[in-house]
């Protein structure tokens, strides 16, 4: 079933709805993301919770394309966003998912990668990036998050695989 994106805020655009039977908000910045913070802290006002049950979503230059990582917490690595998300909630304690989309052409600008399309090579690589995504976040609701890294950081996440 699918979630509509169509509440939009000042800070994010939002989709409520159900994902296997769990309530969930889904939640798509309209900030820079060096505020991203700025719109987890509207999220969290309006809607309650605790950081740990916040899933940040967000592409890593430092993963080779189309690699996933799911982590319970951590530093922001100088990832602006997940430094400007950590001072919102004040710790680290938070899952995240990263979306590895590599790095940019040896003497490139970092801004046009990361923002620019995908080549075709790089394509099926993150479509099934987005697929072992989805079913991380699947198996974390169903299950939990040891057993989401157990299966996807590792099996099926493997570039070419």
């Amino acid at each position: 079933n699918e979630i509509r994106m169509n509440d939009r805020r000042a800070k994010a655009v939002i989709g409520q709805g159900l994902i296997d039977g769990h309530d969930v908000v889904l939640a798509k910045p309209r900030t820079f993301m060096n505020n991203s913070g700025e719109g987890v802290e509207y999220l969290m006002a309006r809607f309650g919770g605790r950081p740990s049950d916040l899933l940040i979503v967000y592409d890593d230059m430092a993963l080779p394309t189309g690699r996933i990582r799911l982590r319970p917490a951590g530093r922001h690595a100088g990832h602006n966003g997940i430094r400007s998300i950590i001072s919102a909630v004040q710790t680290e304690e938070f899952p995240r998912l990263r979306i590895g989309v590599g790095q940019p052409d040896q003497g490139a600008s970092s801004i046009p990668h990361v923002l620019g399309k995908f080549s075709k090579e790089e394509e099926p690589l993150i479509a099934k990036a987005i697929q072992d995504a989805s079913g991380a976040v699947l198996c974390m609701l169903d299950e939990n998050i040891d057993i989401a890294m157990n299966r996807y950081n590792v099996v099926g996440n493997r570039p070419g695989n």
